[in-house]
């Protein structure tokens, strides 16, 4: 995503958003990168060619231990921690019991897949608040084809290409295409809130159509849509239903997006073909060429002016393109498939009692007027609600990077000596439910992040690939879509409790997400 957004190589812009205003401002130079949604109502991106500078670690009060945890004997040790991973134990109970074993949030294990398709599964886990923000420091960590861990998918299935989500930043097209995803996420920002308020309004009257007919309704198809159809209008000025694509394009990535990550998914087959054949070896990309084609040919003839601003710093049309495919359905779209409606799954849970509170507050600010930045800004308890959901259950669970140097890692009670060539491993529901950080962890409390002490706690929101309260920039792999996903599930709890006052569902486990199927909406009645 998640999401994981006309500059020559050397020049910087300015881009501001007003709450007050839809106008897009295009100031001159600027020295650093932001893209944040701030208190003051602004969201702002400037991007510099001038990487952050550095200071020397403080030496560590805490206790040097040594790494615990074994890898095991060479396939056998990886294949039997994928067993207990995927069958035996499942990922939450994996790392619990190896925490308990080893009296320690940092240890050695192997992660899937493992042989055959990842040759080198040897990872030291960071399963704490504290220690897991390294993954973060590019000074100490390298990102170079780690967006999917310890394997990477073909590049067949993207073009030839190595996407920029696989690039290190100090590689060169990184600033180049990431810029680029900056200058997407900006040319058409005008757009963002009106064609999101068409696409989701075209949901909720096809799911109330249909809980009229069967007496209940499926979420995640109609989400999915309506994803990709506000993507395609909000970023290209495309509707895909006017084009070849029709109504194909959500499965279309669904069957792309599983090629990719297949090796990672317990889909729920018979263990002798899922593990036997989809975590041992890769799905050969042929067979989803036709497919991806037509996803590309969309993109190519829906995003000329994008194009033309990719060759200015020097990118080919069919690279970017298949970089603005990868962002937009892979990033974006992934994004919104996964994290709607686990999000709602959530607020369902609270209750009406958080569901009166919200309609509340979205109706009084917005005042029956289109939504705006401005009337979303005077929602505390909407944008709390947001980043607990990232926070409880954040739609990326894993992040790697490896070692670049030795460098010591501190969790809460002791220190570590991390060596140049080590990977190491998140998994981000342990760090961002960090007891040690966080009050009542595993719960969701709605009001978290309410307040100037609420706030202060975003910094412990890691969905993104960095703090909630850090901004992506050329120089790191923060998400540069991150302020635009925090905004489209904003928007998704507007448009939702300005049309109901309250909703029911029901949950059942999905691959990715949740699979939530929708039993009442309750229509707004004040």
């Amino acid at each position: 995503m998640a999401a994981a957004y006309s500059l020559s190589s050397l020049s910087t812009f300015n881009l501001q958003f007003s709450s007050q205003s839809s106008l897009i401002k295009l100031p001159g130079s600027s020295s650093k990168l932001i893209l944040q949604i701030r208190r003051s109502h602004v969201i702002s991106a400037v991007i510099s060619e001038t990487p952050p500078s550095t200071s020397p670690a403080k030496p560590t009060t805490l206790p040097i231990r040594k790494i615990p945890g074994e890898y095991g004997l060479p396939l056998i040790g990886a294949w039997r921690d994928r067993q207990d991973y995927f069958y035996n134990q499942g990922r939450d109970e994996f790392f619990r019991s190896r925490i308990q074993k080893h009296s320690s949030t940092v240890f050695r294990t192997n992660m899937p897949p493992g042989p055959f398709i990842s040759f080198n599964p040897n990872v030291v886990a960071l399963l704490d608040g504290r220690s897991f923000p390294a993954l973060f420091d590019t000074d100490k960590v390298e990102k170079k084809d780690l967006f999917t861990g310890t394997y990477m998918p073909s590049v067949d299935l993207t073009g030839g290409y190595r996407m920029l989500s696989y690039l290190d930043p100090s590689e060169p097209n990184h600033a180049k295409l990431k810029k680029l995803m900056f200058y997407l996420l900006s040319h058409r920002r005008e757009h963002v809130i009106p064609e999101f308020h068409v696409s989701y309004s075209e949901l909720f009257e096809n799911l109330e159509s249909e809980l009229a007919t069967k007496g209940s309704a499926s979420l995640n198809a109609a989400n999915e849509q309506a994803a990709f159809n506000f993507l395609a209008r909000s970023f290209y000025g495309a509707s895909p239903n006017d084009s070849g694509l029709g109504s194909d394009g959500p499965k279309l990535i669904n069957k792309w997006v599983l090629f990719q990550l297949h090796p990672l998914l317990k889909l729920g087959l018979p263990r002798p073909v899922e593990d036997g054949i989809l975590h041992t070896f890769s799905l050969p990309a042929f067979l989803v060429k036709k497919d991806y084609r037509r996803l590309y040919d969309f993109f190519y003839q829906s995003s000329s002016p994008i194009l033309d601003h990719a060759e200015t710093l020097g990118i080919s049309r069919d690279e970017a393109c298949h970089n603005l495919l990868f962002t937009t359905c892979f990033n974006s779209f992934g994004g919104m498939k996964i994290f709607f409606p686990i999000m709602l799954k959530w607020v369902s849970r609270a209750g009406a009692k958080l569901h009166h509170e919200l309609a509340k507050e979205i109706r009084s600010a917005g005042g029956g007027t289109a939504v705006t930045m401005a009337a979303m800004e005077k929602m505390p308890l909407m944008k709390s609600v947001v980043y607990e959901s990232l926070r409880i259950e954040p739609p990326v669970s894993s992040q790697y990077g490896k070692a670049k140097r030795d460098f010591v890692i501190e969790s809460h009670d002791a220190a570590f000596q991390i060596k140049e060539g080590d990977m190491l491993y998140g998994y981000q529901p342990f760090a961002t439910k960090d007891s040690r950080i966080f009050d009542r962890a595993d719960e969701f409390v709605p009001d978290r992040f309410v307040g100037e002490e609420g706030e202060e706690m975003l910094k412990h929101v890691l969905w993104s690939n960095g703090p909630e309260s850090g901004a992506p920039s050329v120089n790191n792999k923060q998400c540069a879509g991150k302020d635009f996903v925090v905004l489209a599930a904003r928007l998704l709890l507007v448009e939702l409790f300005r049309r109901y006052d309250s909703f029911d569902i029901e949950v059942a486990a999905s691959p990715l997400g949740a699979a939530v199927t929708v039993t009442s909406l309750k229509r707004a009645s004040f």
